[in-house]
């Protein structure tokens, strides 16, 4: 089930939840956030290569990519039994921006963008069939918790446009983490 949590940028602790898919859609469209509930149906092995998830949405990427003017799709695929896990995982936890739009398209498992903008925290949980558009310039960050699950499409207008811009502010160190907001199957 997706989440939406808005905090005040100056207090994690008061916050304010929505669970249903139009809520959070009319809410994120208010800052200029586009989610969407997608169909991601098609069986995927913990191993899948990027061309056969790609191969799997074929059709949804290629129409987006035709409508956004997107000229590029790749995948990031992220288990618990990649030893660089944590790596990975540390590389996103810091409030960044990039020079294009940010689109993703999840067709397994889930992560959390941190939106900041309008001084609030956008919490939004993303889970399979999820898909969410940040524009250019838009403050996040982003956590796949500490034992990672996902496959999530990326589309980019040019490879340098997924290139993180950190703003330098330690906000993302304020706010709960993934692990926090979602429990850890035991």
């Amino acid at each position: 089930m997706s989440l939406l949590r808005i905090f005040a940028e100056n207090n994690p602790h008061r916050f304010e939840d929505f669970h249903e898919v139009h809520d959070i859609s009319r809410i994120l469209n208010q800052v200029h956030i586009e989610f969407q509930r997608w169909t991601a149906d098609r069986e995927l092995t913990l191993h899948a290569t990027q061309d056969e998830v790609l191969s799997a949405y074929d059709r949804p990427v290629k129409q987006l990519m035709k409508d956004r003017g997107f000229v590029t799709a790749d995948v990031i695929s992220v288990n618990v039994e990649m030893p660089n896990h944590p790596e990975l995982r540390k590389k996103f936890l810091e409030e960044h921006t990039h020079s294009e739009d940010e689109a993703r398209f999840f067709v397994e498992g889930s992560g959390i963008f941190y939106i900041h903008t309008n001084g609030r925290v956008y919490a939004t949980l993303c889970e399979k069939g999820d898909f969410i558009d940040l524009p250019p310039r838009t403050k996040h960050w982003f956590d796949m918790g500490s034992r990672p699950s996902l496959k999530v499409i990326r589309t980019f207008v040019t490879p340098e446009g997924w290139v993180a811009d950190f703003t330098g502010s330690d906000i993302a160190s304020r706010f709960p983490r993934y692990d926090a907001l979602v429990p850890v199957p035991a």
